[in-house]
Parts: structure tokens; sequence; C-alpha cells
């Protein structure tokens, strides 16, 4: 959700790349919710931090979006960085209930990711 909504808010001033541990499956209730704003990630793809950093870019900003719970698991990234930052965000991998409790979680979360992404645009004018 979080390089959707940099790739849509942040137009041509910045360029977002999302990766975890391990590339996975994109989340079927999170396609939906961010098709519910206009953005179409159902193509998107998952990668994985390393294929990244043997890349060899670097990166003015790398933000993990790990909630506290999944620390563990949340990825450092090694490369060239100008600045880290943390935004603590739940794994909607995690929502319980039925799909309609889980939509609702996920735009929730959706909503919070945003706020968060227009303040930091914001804060780099």
């Amino acid at each position: 959700m979080a390089e959707a909504l940099v790739r849509h808010l942040g137009g041509d001033r910045f360029d977002a790349e999302s990766a975890g541990l391990e590339p996975g499956r994109l989340n079927p209730v999170v396609v939906i919710a961010m098709k519910e704003i206009g953005i179409d990630i159902s193509r998107a793809k998952t990668k994985s931090v390393f294929d990244l950093f043997k890349r060899g870019r670097g990166y003015h900003y790398v933000v993990t979006v790990c909630d506290e719970a999944g620390a563990d698991r949340c990825p450092v990234f090694p490369g060239m960085v100008r600045e880290r930052m943390h935004w603590s965000f739940e794994d909607p991998a995690g929502f319980s209930g039925s799909e309609d409790e889980k939509l609702a979680k996920t735009r929730e979360l959706r909503d919070a990711i945003k706020t968060r992404i227009e303040q930091f645009l914001g804060e780099r004018k």
C-alpha cells in the first residue's frame, strides 16, 4: 500500500519501491481497499529486500512499516541510505474476522498510511 500511495501522491517527485524479507502474494483484501480509492495494484509484484540491495542503488529514504509484533521479521536495508525511518503499522495479513471485518480494518490501515505519507511528502516540499 505504501509504495502505491507514494507513487500516487508523490507524483514524479518520488520513486518508491517496496520489499519484504521474501516475495509473497498480494493480499486480495488490500487490492480491493486500494482499488476503492482509484489505485490498482492488482498487477504489482512482491519483491525481496535482498533483490533491491543487489541492484546497488542508493536511496534517499528507507521506511520500514512493520508493527511492533512483527519487528523480528522487519527487513533492514543495508545499502546506501540518507535517512532511515520506521512507521509502525499492522500487517493486514494478520487481520482476523469476516471478509467484511478484514476489509474494514484494511481501509483504516490504508487511510492511516495515506495520512502518514501525506505528512512525509508535505515535510519535503
